[in-house]
């Protein structure tokens, strides 16, 4: 009870709270432009907190993160343009509803969900950290491998359209994830000469390309479609947010949770957390016809995930120092210069400090609520604002969020190709997010995939050996089958429906 009460005297101060005032302003302003990363916001602040106390120092990070994350929806809403990769997952139903005139309304429920989601994911933080950290440890490669199989698999039968080319997206997504350094070897593969390119190519040039710029060269590319969505004078940002919870009340517990739980897995993070309840909130619909046309469900799980997995990230960073995602792999190095050593020592050593970090976790998602409204409220700008001078600040803040991440001109010369060649896919009706989700992953696949064959000396039997890998490699083998065996029972079906008998 005391260490509590130090935690509420250490956040609940005038110092404090107008770091995390200002934090939330910095975070949603960083998360709504495009380009611009929740990640790299976070890194910005690092200099900064060299001179905070360490509570005020955490409050500024968490506060930033959360806020990043949900700001993201904004750009994604109203230009269909992603402000951070972990609004890519339902970007396009965001856009669609948008131009139905329900932008507010999406953003509203967006925030409700973002909000939901990031409490819940406190409260696990909170009470049940040690047991979920202990669960991720147990993830060796093989898990990992059928984890980014898992997820690679999910990107195509989630995308609208044709399967063969969302396939073929995804090929090229992996394909760029194959450029730099082999791991076993050490040969560079596919750099051409370019020392930049030795570590590989980062993905956020790479999703400025495939998203922002895409979007710039179809709007000048495009003469007769109108680009601007119709007045939203009627809409409310609140108004039918509480038939949406009361509906969709279960989807927001079920991405709350997927969230907590694949962000407490080293490496995964919230953009992964997002993309797979997007997945399984569609395959769990009752109206999956509905998705890819602006479907409200299609948002409520995705965005309930965000922001939970934020918060499931810290979870094996706080028990055991172990980055849950790049955000805290940043967080562990502030830790230790403020005197945190991240680890079970924590909770023992500091744990005034640790009780302050989880009354800063509940009050950024709460203040979110109203700095949101109000963000939601003022981004109006982006419909009063003609799209020929906004298009044009856009690519500047393109430009600058691409050389921003290794200050590297070669970066800036990638998001340019990649935005032609997702401009010419794109007219072709090739989607864009499983290109995106394979260069994330496609480094965690090659990298889980031949560590283990060296550890099983070639044995292909090993990635079932395991209980969580047996478990995980089976999910995926049904996923894959998943249209065989809907197929097989439509046609077992069909002479039943076609034979019964009639009624007099």
């Amino acid at each position: 009870m005391d260490a509590l009460l130090q935690g509420l005297q250490l956040v609940f101060n005038g110092q404090t709270l107008l770091v995390i005032l200002a934090a939330a302003a910095f975070g949603i302003f960083v998360g709504a432009v495009p380009g611009l990363t929740a990640t790299m916001a976070v890194a910005l602040l690092v200099p900064i907190t060299f001179y905070m106390d360490p509570t005020p120092a955490i409050a500024a990070i968490v506060t930033t993160s959360a806020m990043a994350i949900f700001a993201g929806d904004i750009p994604g809403t109203y230009l269909n343009i992603p402000g951070t990769p972990a609004s890519a997952a339902y970007v396009g139903e965001s856009s669609l509803l948008a131009k139905k005139g329900r932008a507010r309304e999406t953003l509203g429920t967006n925030l409700v969900c973002s909000v939901f989601g990031g409490l819940f994911g406190t409260v696990i933080l909170v009470f049940v950290s040690p047991s979920l950290a202990e669960v991720a440890l147990k993830f060796s490669s093989y898990e990992y491998f059928w984890l980014a199989l898992l997820g690679l698999s999910s990107s195509i039968f989630i995308s609208i359209g044709s399967k063969t080319k969302a396939f073929l997206s995804l090929m090229i997504g992996l394909l760029l994830s194959t450029v730099g350094l082999d791991m076993m070897s050490g040969a560079p593969r596919f750099t051409f000469g370019i020392p930049d390119l030795m570590a590989g190519i980062n993905f956020i040039p790479v999703m400025i390309g495939m998203f922002a710029l895409n979007e710039i060269m179809s709007f000048y590319g495009s003469r007769n479609e109108v680009r601007n969505p119709p007045s939203l004078s009627k809409d409310k940002v609140f108004g039918q947010v509480p038939v949406h919870v009361k509906k969709y009340w279960r989807n927001m517990l079920r991405g709350s949770s997927l969230g907590t739980l694949i962000g407490a897995l080293p490496g995964a993070g919230a953009d992964i957390a997002a993309w797979i309840a997007y997945a399984v909130g569609k395959s769990r619909s009752k109206d999956r016809a509905a998705y890819g046309t602006g479907h409200i469900e299609g948002i409520v799980d995705a965005s309930s995930a965000n922001n939970s997995g934020i918060s499931g990230a810290w979870v094996p960073a706080l028990v055991f120092g172990i980055p849950g995602d790049s955000i805290t792999a940043i967080v562990i190095g502030v830790l230790y210069m403020k005197g945190m050593n991240p680890g079970p020592t924590i909770f023992m050593e500091g744990s005034g400090l640790v009780y302050s970090l989880f009354v800063v976790f509940f009050v950024a998602n709460l203040i979110m609520l109203p700095i949101g409204y109000l963000a939601i409220k003022s981004s109006k700008v982006f419909i009063l604002t003609p799209r020929k001078i906004l298009m044009p600040i856009i690519l500047c803040f393109c430009i600058v969020g691409a050389f921003s991440i290794n200050n590297s001109i070669t970066d800036v010369w990638i998001m340019l190709l990649v935005g032609i060649v997702a401009y010419i896919l794109a007219r072709c009706d090739f989607p864009m997010a499983p290109a995106i989700l394979g260069l994330v992953l496609g480094t965690t696949l090659e990298n889980s995939f031949m560590s283990s064959m060296l550890k099983s000396n070639g044995d292909l039997l090993s990635f079932f050996s395991r209980p969580i890998s047996a478990s995980l490699g089976a999910l995926v083998i049904l996923v894959w089958l998943s249209p065989l065996l809907v197929r097989l029972y439509q046609r077992y079906k069909a002479p039943h429906t076609n034979h019964t008998p009639r009624s007099s």
